[in-house]
């Protein structure tokens, strides 16, 4: 009884427990903390079910065609060299699957670009090998910006709780339920910031300024890592996003802006 309790316990808890950070032995995606992260995981388990079904039907059409057309037990071949029938059968029906899916994702693609009135405004910017962050919005002056580096804690420097490799000395912060623009650039190479838990993974180009929408549905502390090669330590430049309410991120704010 007891042994049947532990199992229980461990079956339902990754659907009690949210994932925002890579799992020892996981193997679905992370919880989503955005639409848009919610959009993309929809998206895959609507193309997965039809990729299962597609493989079945075709296992099960070879199976068939050897069991029942092999030399023992049909001696003579068929003399059948062309069907009307299936050919147009096998040609709409993958159209029509492709259709299907094409209508969502073109949906998902642009709402990916789509940046609704931010409220608030964060530069993410890409060196090698650490993130920067700006907050352009509560400049007081040219030269008095919310502006910090961000990086990653050394294995000897981690505290108990804390996950290797993924901590960071300074979290990006942004408050929930709030419409936020992303900036990313890179001062050097190619980087890319990426969360899977917030559905962004976007390029980080030096001398270019592109933008991803951000609206966090929930806090909590979310972890990713640079997604494009640049160079040596490539592997140690994480991301932390921090989402707190509104009131937090005043007070937040409110601490950085009395440091400058």
């Amino acid at each position: 009884m007891k042994q049947l309790l532990v199992f229980f316990i461990f079956a339902i808890s990754p659907i009690i427990s949210l994932a925002d950070a890579p799992e020892h032995w996981q193997i679905g995606l992370q919880d989503p903390a955005t639409p848009i992260a919610q959009g993309i995981i929809d998206l895959h388990h609507d193309i997965f079910f039809f990729g299962i079904v597609i493989f079945f039907f075709v296992f099960w059409v070879i199976f068939r065609a050897l069991y029942h057309f092999n030399y023992k037990r049909n001696p003579i071949p068929e003399k059948i060299i062309h069907g009307t029938f299936i050919e147009i059968v096998w040609t709409v029906t993958p159209s029509l699957i492709l259709l299907i899916i094409a209508i969502p994702s073109f949906a998902l693609l642009y709402s990916l670009d789509e940046v609704v009135d931010p409220a608030v405004t964060v530069k993410a910017i890409g060196h090698q090998w650490y993130w920067s962050y700006e907050y352009s919005d509560y400049a007081l002056s040219d030269d008095q910006i919310i502006a910090f580096d961000s990086y990653m804690i050394p294995d000897d420097d981690l505290e108990l709780g804390q996950l290797r490799l993924l901590e960071v000395d300074n979290r990006m912060v942004v408050p929930v339920r709030t419409h936020v623009r992303l900036i990313i650039t890179a001062a050097d190479v190619l980087h890319s910031w990426a969360v899977p838990s917030l559905g962004i993974k976007c390029d980080a180009v030096p001398g270019r300024l592109n933008q991803v929408p951000l609206f966090i549905k929930r806090e909590g502390v979310f972890y990713g890592q640079c997604s494009e090669l640049c160079g040596v330590n490539h592997g140690f430049m994480p991301i932390v996003v921090e989402a707190v309410s509104l009131e937090d991120y005043i007070s937040w704010v409110s601490t950085k802006l009395e440091e400058l």
